[in-house]
């Protein structure tokens, strides 16, 4: 018989082992987290896991610090598939016209699981963007952000992007949020996938 319950602790660790691999940059280790073909979508990024190691490490050089804190975690399982939910925070520190400052993000990754060969893998990542905020290092510091730049994004991620982009990142519009029709479409495609549908 299946265990269900096993299965679960597995997808768990490979989250968790997500996070920290990624934010050390132990990408050996990172690589194991997935199957061959997942992909990561992110607001500055979308593409294959290598990618994802490519860019990260052309951002760590030029000076980019992204990081990682998880939360609680639901996870369905249906035979050999998988979605799972996790409470995340992103964080990152960078200039903001001439500010250092600190943006920090809430929100889910939205997680497709397979096992393949009896091993558990991550397909793709979607994170979910849920509000955000943007404050700087220093309290006495003023900042002025340009407010119409700002308000071009999404509510969900609106700082994040500000920051992303002021660091030359091209950011994806669209990311599913708090709510809204994006995230509807990220629901609906989970449960196709559960039910043993590709990745459409």
């Amino acid at each position: 018989m299946p265990d269900i319950d096993a299965d679960k602790r597995t997808i768990r660790e490979l989250i968790e082992n997500w996070a920290v691999w990624r934010d050390a940059r132990l990408w050996d280790r990172f690589r194991t987290v997935w199957h061959v073909d997942g992909r990561m979508m992110a607001t500055w990024f979308q593409g294959s896991f290598e990618d994802f190691i490519r860019v990260n490490n052309e951002g760590w050089a030029r000076g980019v610090r992204i990081l990682h804190f998880l939360g609680g975690s639901s996870i369905e399982v249906k035979d050999d598939r998988a979605i799972a939910q996790t409470k995340m925070t992103i964080s990152q520190r960078a200039p903001v016209e001439g500010v250092i400052c600190d943006v920090v993000c809430t929100g889910r990754f939205y997680d497709f699981f397979a096992r393949r060969g009896g091993r558990w893998g991550l397909v793709l990542r979607q994170p979910i963007y849920e509000k955000d905020r943007l404050d700087p290092v220093a309290p006495s510091a003023k900042l002025a952000l340009d407010q119409n730049l700002l308000k071009s994004f999404p509510e969900g991620y609106r700082y994040l992007a500000y920051v992303q982009a002021r660091i030359g990142y091209k950011v994806k519009p669209d990311m599913p949020g708090l709510e809204g029709p994006e995230l509807d479409a990220l629901y609906a495609r989970g449960a196709r996938w559960l039910n043993g549908e590709g990745l459409s």
